[in-house]
């Protein structure tokens, strides 16, 4: 099985009892597949991404939205913090947050709407004999192309 990470065996005793009864068939490996579903998004990765050695990716988003929805993994976090302490720092990545401003326009015509403009703008200046003087005032009166 080629798997870049895999839980522990002591890992996975830690968190099994929190675990939902299998109900009929029985369960794939489930520490191939939670460690296939740490490695996804410790990593960034789309589910289709993850190594084959996890399983089929659908198993792992699977397996992943429906323990979400239990509150497996939120009875499993609050276990492995609950002894902690108070820790002596911490750090928030807002990374994924990150947009360019023009992103969120694209799809209403943003960007591309405005290299149509452009392109339109020059064919008509072909058509009609004009262009624009090169001056820094951008309000200037088109010149046609025989006059300097």
């Amino acid at each position: 099985m080629n798997v870049p990470f895999l839980l522990s065996q002591a890992q996975m005793r830690r968190i099994e009892p929190f675990f939902p009864l299998s109900h009929g068939i029985p369960r794939v490996d489930d520490r191939r597949i939670i460690s296939g579903v740490v490695y996804v998004i410790k990593h960034g990765l789309m589910w289709r991404d993850a190594p084959k050695g996890y399983g089929p990716h659908k198993t792992i988003y699977n397996r992943f939205v429906r323990w979400s929805r239990l509150g497996v993994f939120n009875r499993i976090f609050a276990e492995l913090v609950g002894g902690a302490g108070e820790p002596d720092w911490i750090t928030i990545d807002a990374t994924h947050l990150k947009a360019h401003r023009t992103a969120s326009s694209l799809l209403k015509g943003g960007s591309f709407a405005m290299y149509r403009a452009h392109q339109r703008r020059a064919e008509l200046e072909a058509a009609h004999g004009l262009r624009w003087s090169g001056t820094a005032d951008r309000h200037a009166a088109p010149r046609r192309a025989d006059e300097r």
